[in-house]
Order: structure tokens, then sequence, then C-alpha cells
């Protein structure tokens, strides 16, 4: 095929070109290609199809150009060479298997020539003038719409209740509308010339089916690629709240046509209380709504808030039910101790982890905050400044989703209480009113003792599992032995469970201290002896109160819950990561991936050469040239150049780096969450919506503005 693009191109000097070296060093316009050899998945993506060839050379234009004369020279065709190459190029392309020739059939009916503006195929009915304004004057609408979603400019202006009675005054949207009416519009012009000034020109019923469709086509761009590469993962955020009601931010994991890892924002869904009407939705709305086939879900992961783990692991397990494959796991952008501590289903856990957010987010709001607290910790830790010089980095970051942030937490209650005191009771005019009575609040919360206990309990509980999670989140070598070290965690976690009682009495001692330093009573819960209603049993101490309430439960929880996330199924897929070259170099490149890789049997392209396909995969590396690095990471293994070659580890590649644990290795593929985020932080709850959120946080996907118009003509005649 080089050969007679060479020829057709009349390029004699490249005749002696091999055709690795014609891929490599030259190109060709698409220009020079029938549109009927052009496969167009995508309105934003040209590929050619496998036999095409060009034909299509302008041989004369040259000729009236006199900056051209001195260009290559083009043999010119006879009109029997080109009718000769035209049909050569139609008989090739039905010798094609009938279900690629349909396909043809189906992308010639919409493909124009590009030779002379000639329509090959036969024209549209022609539009009436009437319907011409109409496209044009939705056009118009759509791109406000979609300006408005992209700044993040929330459809309603000023609120009613500001205004006095009779003035009327234009939302956000009309005043766009008004404003690119004034900037020389026509089309709009004449729509709206002899209209009413305290007219809206567009009601909110419509905007809001033109929104929907926004959404569906910017949403469909993504879901058309996910399709195209088959296998995906599903993760979920916390539960977040749009314009009143509580909505799932949905995000999807795929590998892309660059064999790149993405995680894109798909959606918003409502939010159920109920967790099996939950799952049933959740379920709908993924293939029903969205169209993707859950057969190809092969992770899932759910990042919560405190109180809604629960309902969530319904969801989870419903799923599993149906489609085994989709493993569930925890997701790479959470800390393992942080996952686990919103999942215990104990009332004063949620309640501390509220404190520690409320708390973390004062100080980030005032530079002037944490400077008092920067001078606290260096009173407080003049013995010890490297300590102290620690903790005042990590007060500047967000410290509440570290490995050991109920570690970070106990080293520095006592400069919290001390900063937060000192500002509730400065009578000067240095503090708004808000930041003393939030201080006063918070310094009240975190000197309770039940808080206290609270977080020394969950300090010492997940200190067993701080070094497993946080080997999840580093490379890929520390995932795989991460894997492997999951039994001695258990083991020590069941040793604990097993002599309670004797670790819960140094955890309490730990927390009386504490408590004595910050001159704290230690008691029982005023709620606890509120609802003893004088029945209080004397034998209660204190310590054995928190001990049933909080010690026991906390670590049986936490043993459970591990065994959950890591299934066998999730234990043997990462099992698997020792496909990745760097793994096999440290395990001296004696692996069997063979035995674990049987769960993926079925996604494998030629599931009966894989034995003998990983062996020749461990002799290359085995035997490669001293100056050849292993790659690290799946990213590096599935960007090598002759990956191709080795068919069935690139399927297992794949699949493995869309499980949710898997941190996404380009940070330029991962931005749909850090997206999510900046949106919910600079956009106020009743201004928040689920269409213009999802236009802003893929703001950079191209969108098709006749398919939307068309879209609303046909769904709205």
């Amino acid at each position: 095929r080089c050969q007679r693009w060479v020829e057709n191109c009349r390029r004699a000097d490249l005749e002696d070109k091999t055709p690795d070296q014609l891929n490599k060093h030259y190109r060709l316009c698409a220009k020079h290609f029938e549109t009927s050899m052009i496969c167009r998945s995508s309105p934003y993506r040209t590929v050619l199809r496998d036999n095409a060839v060009p034909t299509i050379f302008d041989l004369t234009s040259h000729l009236n150009n006199p900056h051209s004369r001195h260009r290559k020279r083009i043999k010119e065709l006879s009109e029997d060479e080109i009718r000769t190459l035209k049909q050569q190029k139609i008989d090739e392309a039905f010798e094609r298997p009938q279900a690629t020739q349909e396909s043809n059939e189906n992308n010639e009916q919409n493909a124009v020539s590009e030779e002379g503006g000639e329509e090959q195929e036969e024209e549209a009915v022609p539009l009436t003038l009437e319907e011409r304004e109409n496209k044009d004057y939705l056009k118009s609408l759509f791109e406000i719409l979609i300006l408005m979603g992209k700044q993040n400019i929330p459809l309603d202006g000023h609120n009613v209740d500001e205004l006095p009675e009779g003035i009327f005054t234009s939302d956000n949207f009309q005043a766009l509308l008004e404003y690119r009416i004034n900037g020389g519009d026509e089309v709009l012009r004449k729509r709206f010339e002899m209209t009413a000034v305290n007219l809206e020109y567009c009601s909110k019923t419509q905007q809001k089916q033109m929104l929907e469709i926004c959404e569906n086509c910017v949403r469909e761009e993504t879901l058309r690629e996910v399709r195209d590469s088959h296998f995906f993962s599903i993760v979920t955020d916390e539960v977040v709240d749009i314009a009143g009601e509580e909505h799932l931010p949905v995000l999807v994991r795929f590998v892309d046509d660059s064999h790149n890892l993405r995680e894109e924002f798909i959606g918003f869904l409502p939010y159920e209380a109920d967790p099996e009407i939950l799952a049933v939705k959740f379920h709908a709305t993924i293939t029903e709504k969205w169209g993707l086939n859950m057969e190809y879900c092969r992770g899932q992961a759910y990042i919560v808030s405190s109180g809604f783990a629960s309902k969530m692991k319904v969801v989870a397990t419903r799923l599993l039910e149906k489609y085994p494959q989709a493993v569930y796991t925890l997701c790479s952008s959470c800390a393992l101790n942080v996952w686990l501590a919103k999942s215990v289903p104990v009332v004063g856990v949620s309640i501390a982890l509220g404190t520690i957010e409320e708390v973390c987010c004062l100080f980030n709001q005032s530079p002037q905050l944490l400077v008092e607290l920067d001078n606290t910790i260096s009173a407080l830790f003049q013995d010890n400044d490297e300590k102290g010089n620690e903790l005042k980095k990590i007060c500047r970051s967000q410290w509440t989703g570290r490995h050991d942030t109920f570690e970070v937490l106990v080293d520095l209650l006592q400069a919290l209480v001390l900063c937060l005191d000192a500002v509730s009771s400065d009578l000067s005019v240095r503090w708004n009113n808000f930041i003393v009575g939030r201080a006063f609040v918070l310094s009240s919360a975190l000197t309770d003792f039940d808080f206290i206990v609270t977080i020394v309990i969950m300090k010492n509980v997940l200190s067993f599992t701080r070094a497993f999670g946080k080997n999840l989140q580093g490379q890929t070598s520390d995932v795989f032995f991460a894997a492997g070290s999951l039994t001695a965690v258990l083991h020590s976690l069941n040793e604990v469970m097993e002599n309670i009682e004797v670790y819960h009495e140094f955890w309490f001692e730990e927390a009386t201290n504490l408590a004595t330093k910050l001159d704290v009573q230690i008691k029982l819960p005023g709620k606890f002896r509120r609802a003893q209603q004088g029945n209080f049993d004397p034998d209660m101490t204190s310590e054995n109160y928190y001990k049933e309430i909080l010690s026991v439960p906390t670590v049986e929880h936490i043993i459970q819950e591990l065994k959950d996330i890591f299934s066998e199924q999730h234990l043997k897929a990462l099992k698997c990561l020792s496909l990745v070259p760097s793994v096999m170099g440290q395990l001296k490149f004696n692996t069997s991936e063979e035995h674990h890789a049987d769960m993926f049997k079925n996604d494998l392209p030629n599931p009966d050469t894989l034995s003998a396909e990983l062996h020749c995969w461990r002799i290359k590396w085995k035997h490669r040239g001293k100056d050849i690095e292993l790659p690290a990471t799946i990213y590096e293994a599935l960007h090598l150049p002759d990956i191709k070659f080795f068919p069935n580890v690139y399927a297992l590649l794949k699949v493995l780096c869309l499980l949710p644990v898997m941190k996404v290795e380009n940070e330029k593929y991962g931005i749909g969450r850090k997206r999510l985020k900046e949106y919910l932080k600079n956009t106020l709850t009743g201004q928040r919506s689920s269409n213009l959120a999802l236009l802003n946080i893929n703001f950079d996907i191209k969108h098709d503005l006749d398919l939307m118009v068309d879209t609303y003509i046909k769904l709205y005649p």
C-alpha cells in the first residue's frame, strides 16, 4: 500500500524508501483521499480505512501560481488513469467483509467529496427560509448557554426578593442575549425587535430543555470514547448539595486511543436515602441513560462522607451480584485510613471527623489565624524546632486527608486549643465576630473528653493500617508488595481484637493524659448520662464505656472492611502487577502471572497463547541491553513502541490500570476530579446546576452546535 501511495503521488524520489521510513518521516494531507475512505466515528476524529489510497490531486493549480513553480513536479494523470485508480479503490472497498461494507455505506451517506465542492450523495431536502432562521436562532441560544457553562455564570441574576415591586431585571441568560443583540447579532435582533423589554426572551422551561441537550451532547463525546475502549471503571465522589438537593458525582476511568489512563467527570446522580432504590437508579442511569455496558466494567470505588458509607456499600454489593468482574476497590485519590475512618459506624467518629474538617476550614480561610497558630506552635515546641517546623508546614496543607491525620491532630491539639482560646477571648478589634464565634465553638468541641478519647483511639487503631495504606498510594511496585502484606495487617488487628482489654487500657490512659494536659474533666458523655434517667450503673466507668461503644466496634469494623475491600478477586488482580517490568526485576523475573490472570481470561484477544507470550515478555526484559531501564509503571509499559507485539500483555495492563486503586500516573489525564472540586468550591450552593457543572468541568470537550440544534428540533418540534 505504501508503494501505491508513492506511485499515486508521483514521487519518484521516494520509490526506494522502505515502508517503515515512509511511515516515520512522511505525511499526506487528508484532502487527497475520497471521503468514503475516511472513517468518522466522531465529528472530531479522522481515521483512514485500512485500504485507503490517495486518488485526489489538483494537477494544474501550481501552473497558475508563480510561487509554486519550483516545487516538486507532479505527473499529470489522464482522465482514463484517474478513472482506473478510482475503480481500483471501489473494487477493493467491496472486497471487505459484509459488516464493514454496511459501515462504509452509512459513512458514505454523510460524506461530501472535497473535489470541486460537488456532493457525491443525493442532496438533502433544502430548508425553507423560516427553518433556516429558526436553526440560526437556536444556534445563538445554544452558544450563549455553552458560554455560561464554560465560564461558570449562573442562569439567574438578581434575586427577585432583592428588587422593589414592579421593577423588572433580566436574568444572566437574557442579559447576555441582549448584549449579543446589541453587538450586532442580526438573527436575534429580527427575532426580538418587536418584543417588549420586560418580557422573557427564552422561558425557564426552554432554557432547561436546551441545557439538558447541551449536557447530553458534551457527555456523549466522553462516553463515545469509553465505548470505543470497551473496558472502564466507575468512581463516585462525596455527596454534594446541588441547589438544595443531594447529588452523587460520577466519574469514569478508561484507557483512550493513545494508551492514556483518563478519569473524566460524566455527571451527577440524584442521591436516594434508601440504598436499594439508589442501587437500582444508579444502575439504570449508567446503562440506560448513559448507554454504558456494565459487562465491560472492571472496577468500582466510592469516596463517601461519614454516614454514607454503608449505603454505598449496598450499591457496590448489588452491582457485584450482577457483574462479578466489577471489582470493588479503594480509590487512589483517598487515603485508606481516611476512608476507613469515614466508614466506621460510630456516631462519635463521624462527629469528630466533622469537627476536624471545620477546624481545618477555619484556619485555611484566614492567613492571620495561621500566623497565630504558627506562633503558638513555636512557643509549645521551643525545645524541638524540627517537630514544630514540620507541624507548621502540615498546617498549611490539606492535612485532613493524610494517612496519619489522627496522629497529626493529637500532636496539634494543644496548639489548636490555645490558639482558638486566645482568639475567642481577644477583646481587641483584631478578629471579626464570625472568627471569634467559630473559635469559641470549635475550642469547646476540641476540649470535649468524648472528642479526645475518639481521636486517640482512632490514632492507635489506624496505626496498624497506616504503612499499608501509604504503599497503596505509592509506586506500582509498592502496590504489588502491599497486596502481599495484607495478611500480616489482618493478623495484627485480630491480635488486637483478642486482647482488646489490654490495648484499650493503654489507649484510654493516653487519652486521659492528653485531657489532663488540656485541663479537661474526665467523665462519661452527658448524652449517655441523660439517657439513663436515674438508672445509672455505678460499675460503668468511662474506660469500660468507651471500650464497648468505641474501641470494640471500631476494630471489628476495620477488620471486616479490609476483608471486603480487598477481596480474593481484588488481590488476584493486584498480583498481576508483576507484569510491570520493574516489579519483574525486583522478583528476579521469577513470576507466575498466568495463575492470577485467569479472572481476565475473557478479556484477552488470544488467551490460548498467554503462557507463551508471558514467557517471551519475561525473556525480553531479563535479557535487555545494559542501557535500557525497566519501565516502572503501567503507563510507561503501555507506551512502549513494541507493546502491540504482546497483545495479551497489552490487554492485561489496560484492564489493571483501570482498577480505581491504581493512581492516574499522568496528572494531565486525571483533572476531572480536580475541576469538580474547583467548581464546588467556587460556586454557591444555590447557584449550582448539574447541567452547567458538566459544561464547566468539561470545558475543553468539543461540541457540535448543529447536532444540539437538530436534537432540540427533533425532541421539541
